[in-house]
């Protein structure tokens, strides 16, 4: 079956009992056993819930992976990958990453004696140099937050199974309409789902997809220990989204590619940036923080507000919101100034959305 169709089918069957035709919300915590250890495949709603269980099964299709796990935010999903990790292991990441995973990395991992070496996304041969003989995981986004540039999935993977290193890809500003990394050699994609997955800007959550049954098992036996998992409600509501997720992609995808070509020309923008696909972009304002401020003031269908992946638009400022963690000289010499702005292109009318961007420009 072809992208579109899974999404709105696998693991999305008719409900055997009453045959309702959508995945129904088990808003349960705990199951019926018929005798001790004997029940239907579910007994805790933190280990298994048939809601949740749909979602893991949806979310491995599109991904065109064996196994799928869902969890209540992208960080948690993160954190479940680097619990794979043990005290003494050394990751190598890309150095253009979500200010989430950078705190992790360096002000959770580090406690852990977990150490990390950031490699230049924009020369892949970096990433062979910065091994070391305890790696065990490498690490990369694509595109990256906030820069969108792109890195070889294809080459980073040959480089880590040379090595017989993980190789984990946060595959969330692409999503699986537009890039499925296991096809490309990634061993484990991860998403925040709170974005273009779910797509409505209502729920938080997170998954990882993976194809080895090891893998599975580590992952799933950590979901359940730690227990960070989505309630039934939240699982159902990314189900919902996952549903138009193709439909809302080529409308995002539009939008951004017009945007990218307005702002790009214009006299007030210092450089844009965007990845040739998707719905994220990127650019440098010429002025000062107070002329970002400025243009922030004057938006009116742009919020300005944290995350991406709506069908709204949303615009926020890196260096004080999603990369806030990230010491300011570490920022800059990352190319995240103080003039870098993000942009989520939602689906509302392109010439509406190049509007206001040309109003709030003008204040500048």
């Amino acid at each position: 079956m072809r992208f579109e169709t899974r999404a709105i089918h696998d693991g999305q069957d008719a409900e055997s009992k009453t045959g309702a035709v959508i995945v129904p919300v088990y808003q349960t915590s705990t199951f019926k056993q018929q005798a001790v250890g004997v029940h239907s495949g579910y007994e805790y709603s933190r280990t298994g819930n048939p809601t949740r269980y749909a979602l893991e099964i949806a979310l491995a299709s599109l991904e065109g992976g064996k196994y799928g796990l869902a969890f209540a935010s992208g960080v948690a999903a993160t954190t479940a990958v680097f619990n794979l990790l043990k005290p003494g292991d050394h990751v190598v990441a890309g150095d253009d990453i979500y200010g989430g995973t950078y705190r992790i990395l360096e002000k959770v991992l580090k406690k852990w004696k977990i150490s990390t070496t950031y490699a230049d996304v924009d020369n892949i041969n970096s990433f062979e140099d910065a091994i070391l003989p305890k790696t065990k995981l490498i690490w990369i986004e694509t595109p990256t937050n906030p820069l969108l540039k792109l890195v070889d999935i294809e080459k980073v993977s040959k480089i880590a199974k040379k090595r017989n290193i993980l190789f984990a890809v946060d595959n969330t500003f692409a999503s699986p309409y537009f890039q499925r990394p296991l096809f490309l050699g990634a061993d484990i994609v991860v998403h925040s789902t709170t974005k273009y997955i779910a797509g409505h800007s209502d729920i938080v959550g997170g998954a990882v997809i993976v194809d080895d049954i090891r893998l599975y098992n580590d992952l799933k036996y950590y979901q359940n220990a730690a227990g960070a998992v989505p309630g039934p409600w939240d699982s159902w509501l990314v189900l919902r989204g996952l549903k138009t997720l193709s439909i809302r992609m080529r409308a995002h995808q539009e939008n951004a590619k017009f945007l990218f070509k307005y702002l790009s020309k214009h006299p007030k923008v210092e450089k844009a940036y965007y990845p040739g696909f998707s719905g994220m972009l990127s650019f440098k304002l010429k002025g000062s923080r107070a002329q970002v401020d400025a243009f922030f003031s004057a938006l009116k269908l742009f919020t300005l507000a944290e995350s991406l992946g709506g069908v709204e638009s949303l615009i926020s400022y890196p260096a004080g919101m999603t990369h806030s963690s990230m010491p300011r000289e570490e920022r800059i010499k990352r190319g995240i100034t103080d003039n870098f702005i993000r942009v989520s292109v939602g689906i509302e009318h392109k010439l509406d959305l190049k509007n206001d961007l040309a109003r709030a420009l003008a204040f500048v």
